[in-house]
């Protein structure tokens, strides 16, 4: 047999167990890091059933985000108006507009608007809209520029790492409650003088508000 088949061959299930392991553990490491949310939801922009656009309200108009979003300095969940509360301004402006049918329709019915939410979170995952807003964490945190947005996408990944690096800096991404839905507010126009101030007043207010840094597993995972 030896003339047929050479030395080596006697180490090919060693050579074929040893590569079928690697790939393997190649494989698990890629779905491991690759398939998280800051990969696979990052950019995650949905149709919605009413073309709402967050640029003309929020940007151009100035609507605050708590007008329509009113529960979330009380609630962990940032709630999704009602169709009276779009009926509030559309009653009367673009009142009879095509776009607007479902709203109409939802206010008339009572049937909500079958609205696609776009930040989700594992259900392993618990997080607090009121904690954070009003300890001065802004929207924008999370959420980006939504005031620049048309329609609205996933703008930041929400991973675990993007949770931790806030946590352990919360300084860094403090502001004074009342700019919280300013969404492009700045300590200055100068992006020197604005880290600076920022660390500066950060850390008073990290330390005058008793903001914790939580880090335990406990802290999300309930």
């Amino acid at each position: 047999m030896s003339a047929i088949f050479p030395k080596w061959t006697n180490w090919l299930p060693l050579i074929i167990g040893v590569g079928a392991a690697l790939s393997g553990g190649a494989m698990t490491v890629g779905v491991w890091y690759y398939f998280t949310p800051k990969y696979t939801r990052d950019g995650y922009q949905p149709v919605q059933p009413v073309p709402f656009s967050h640029k003309v309200h929020a940007g151009e108009l100035g609507l605050d985000c708590r007008y329509c979003h009113n529960g979330v300095e009380k609630s962990w969940f940032s709630n999704l108006p009602g169709a009276s509360t779009c009926m509030n301004c559309h009653s009367t402006v673009l009142k009879d507009d095509p776009r607007l049918a479902i709203v109409r329709q939802s206010a008339a019915t009572g049937k909500p608007i079958p609205w696609v939410q776009i930040h989700l979170v594992p259900d392993y995952v618990y997080f607090n809209h009121s904690v954070h807003v009003s300890r001065g964490i802004s929207c924008v945190e999370c959420h980006g520029r939504v005031d620049q947005m048309d329609e609205v996408r996933e703008a930041k990944p929400l991973s675990m790492s993007f949770c931790l690096d806030c946590h352990r800096d919360p300084a860094a991404h403090i502001r004074p409650p009342d700019k919280i839905t300013d969404l492009g507010w700045k300590w200055s126009s100068d992006p020197q003088k604005n880290e600076q101030l920022q660390i500066q007043n950060g850390t008073k207010m990290v330390h005058d508000w008793k903001v914790q840094s939580l880090e335990n597993c406990s802290t999300c995972h309930r």
